[in-house]
């Protein structure tokens, strides 16, 4: 089947559709900037080695317009992975390590009191690192509640506010952030407002013998590779712009909508989910799937998503959206097993 009428099949009814006369010019549209993409998968899988999941979730939460939370042991290439992707999709990139004494004016900025010419004193903001289009917050974790509260408004509304006025921050505007689930010790964990705004917690976890083989002779023998651009942040948000015009089938929003449902311990669900679930995904879930899915799709040189992104996407996405309760840690239930049976019963 064509392109448009791959579009066309699987137009759905609702706002996110595409009529017949747009099919080819979206087709042509998606088709070039998932080239591009391809390109720029390749460049970071030059200079990262053995993570291509990783680095596929990590391109799909930015194509989404999301931010995403890296979970794995040190010495995984979490940092080296954000540094690169700064220069591969040529964004300003920033990082902070975030540490108990942090202050949130570290992060976000603050007034300082000037005197101009004349004697005459006035206050001038000072922009902090937030400032940028792709932040790193390095084991976020680290940091107090407080401060952790500074990335707040900048995630969910893409501006900050000081002593009153507002100031928005750069487009486009990414937050990765970072944790390690080993050491907790003096540790604060994120709220569960914090976690619902990142699409995605993306796992890391050690790389094949063969990839780590290759790692070693890229990195102890001569010089390093060197990461190279790829994209322009301009074209990151017209990509951005298209992931929202995909169509998405309706077996694929229902299968969405099942899924997340049955995660929730409400009185419909399943007998093991009001045993082991203390609390289910919310509606930020859904809207999640609808983006992940597309982004997804584009990336593969597809223009319409299927239930087979659902199942991919499932563990990203719902993982740091729920939480198992005392009977389930006795039992030895596991986030990634219930969400694995939820995908056998309702995909």
């Amino acid at each position: 089947m064509s392109a448009e009428g791959t579009l066309a099949a699987e137009r759905p009814e609702d706002a996110s559709s595409l009529s017949r006369s747009e099919g080819t010019e979206a087709a042509a549209w998606a088709e070039r900037l998932g080239a591009q993409f391809v390109k720029a998968r390749e460049a970071i899988s030059a200079v990262i080695f053995g993570q291509d999941a990783v680095v596929d979730h990590v391109l799909i939460t930015l194509l989404c317009g999301g931010h995403g939370l890296l979970v794995g042991v040190p010495g995984l290439a979490k940092t080296r992975l954000v540094e690169t992707l700064g220069t591969v999709l040529g964004l300003d990139a920033k990082r902070i390590q975030f540490t108990p004494d942090l202050m949130p004016a570290d992060v976000i900025g603050s007034e300082v009191l000037e005197e101009a010419e004349g004697g005459r004193r006035g206050f001038r903001f000072i922009k902090g690192p937030v400032f940028c289009q792709l932040l790193m917050a390095d084991e976020i974790n680290r940091a107090s509640p407080r401060t952790q509260s500074a990335l707040l408004q900048a995630m969910q509304e893409k501006q900050v506010t000081v002593a009153g006025q507002r100031y928005d921050l750069p487009k486009p505007f990414h937050v990765l952030a970072t944790q390690n689930p080993l050491e907790q010790e003096g540790t604060y964990p994120l709220p569960e407002a914090q976690l619902d705004r990142f699409l995605m917690q993306i796992d890391v976890g050690y790389p094949e013998r063969t990839a780590e083989r290759q790692m070693l002779l890229a990195t102890t023998v001569g010089e390093e590779t060197a990461p190279q651009a790829s994209l322009t942040p301009e074209s990151l948000v017209e990509a951005q712009q298209l992931v929202r015009r995909l169509p998405v089938g309706e077996k694929v929003v229902t299968a969405i909508l099942d899924l997340v449902r049955a995660a929730r311990p409400d009185e419909n669900a399943d007998e093991t989910v009001k045993k082991f679930v203390a609390w289910g995904p919310g509606p930020r879930a859904s809207q999640a799937f609808m983006l992940a899915v597309r982004a997804r799709a584009l990336i593969d040189g597809r223009y319409a998503p299927s239930v087979d992104d659902v199942s991919a996407l499932a563990h990203p996405i719902l993982r740091h959206r729920m939480a198992l309760n005392f009977a389930a840690r006795a039992e030895g239930m596991t986030t990634a097993a219930l969400v694995d049976t939820l995908c056998r019963k309702h995909l």
